[in-house]
């Protein structure tokens, strides 16, 4: 990155909140054709964020935009708040659907439905594949995590691009309370931790997600991790077709993501509210 670089639109947003700095940060980079592999992951290491999307045209028939989506460790074939965040720029930069209802985004997984309901969006969920822990590699996640073994209620490998380690708990208060030791778990696994509400509050789960494997210690929302969790939940019977999540909770955020079954297709919807709008140069 220089001062000769090219100078293109960016935007920064807070995404599954409808108020700036109480969501999932994201940064975009409009018009990135021409950008090289090697900057995208610069300017995501740069922005330190969960997530940094570059915009680019599509390569697949039926999709509106393309996306490629980095953290500061790497590229991922596809995430949640990425996908409503770009969506959400894109079409404030005046992107037009070929559909006034349904935005169609290509990822490196493939083609995302992203819906328009009001102001709020939401995606379909990509399919995830499911598969056992095995139990030595569950035992030294619990132990990282500080969470007692009688605390846990199920887990499970959820992998809709993004691969974590599912774990049902009972209480939310603690899994709000967990201090997990980062280090410790960064060489196991990324871990998504949900847990009931009690009654009367105003969501029906909370959830933490832990990814220092990916440089990002807790996540403060994040719609893949919700994606599958709900999959998965709502196949068990633990979870009804429709609920609410907060995330964040435990940072000072105060993430929503809503949830949604129809048919077969389970849609992850959230706010997203900018924050900031200019050029940067690359």
């Amino acid at each position: 990155m220089s001062e000769a670089g090219q100078s293109r639109q960016f935007s920064q947003l807070d995404v599954f909140t409808d108020t700036p700095l109480r969501g999932n940060p994201l940064a975009v980079v409009h018009d990135a054709d021409g950008l090289s592999d090697a900057q995208m992951a610069a300017f995501a290491r740069w922005t330190n964020l969960s997530e940094t999307t570059f915009l680019l045209p599509p390569t697949q028939p039926g999709a509106d935009y393309r996306v490629r989506i980095f953290t500061p460790g790497g590229e991922l074939p596809f995430a949640g708040h990425p996908t409503l965040g770009s969506c959400h720029a894109w079409l404030r930069a005046g992107g037009q659907p070929r559909q006034a209802t349904e935005v169609v985004q290509q990822c490196a997984l493939g083609l995302v439905s992203i819906r328009r309901d009001g102001t709020r969006l939401a995606f379909a969920a990509p399919p995830s594949k499911r598969s056992e822990v095995d139990a030595g590699l569950l035992s030294e996640v619990l132990q990282a995590l500080a969470l007692p073994a009688d605390e846990l209620v199920a887990a499970q490998w959820l992998d809709n691009g993004p691969r974590w380690l599912g774990l049902q708990t009972r209480s939310a208060a603690r899994l709000l309370a967990l201090t997990p030791d980062h280090a410790r778990l960064k060489p196991l696994a990324k871990a998504g931790l949900i847990a009931p509400q009690p009654a009367g509050t105003d969501t029906t789960f909370e959830v933490r997600a832990f990814a220092a494997a990916i440089g990002v210690n807790e996540d403060p929302v994040t719609g893949s991790l919700n994606a599958s969790l709900a999959q998965w939940l709502m196949d068990s019977g633990a979870a009804p077709a429709s609920y609410v999540v907060s995330q964040g909770t435990a940072m000072g955020r105060m993430g929503r993501v809503y949830l949604q079954r129809e048919g077969e297709t389970v849609w992850v919807g959230g706010d997203v509210a900018g924050c900031i709008e200019g050029q940067v140069r690359l």
